[in-house]
């Protein structure tokens, strides 16, 4: 769930900058920026996830 919510946000951001350029609003560079990012998120959040779990099992 953080994985999506990160990548929304970051979609949002680069939104925001596209139109600080002067660009337009492009729907399906947003969801694109939106699914990768927030993959990529998640990814990396069930990773640390588990190597968390491990060292406290291990620290046990």
């Amino acid at each position: 769930m953080g994985g999506l919510i990160g990548g929304i946000a970051y979609a949002f951001i680069m939104a925001g900058f596209d139109y600080s350029d002067g660009q337009d609003f492009r729907i399906w560079r947003f969801l694109l920026n939106a699914i990768i990012f927030g993959t990529f998120m998640a990814i990396m959040n069930i990773y640390n996830i588990k190597k968390q779990t491990e060292e406290n099992k291990n620290n046990e």
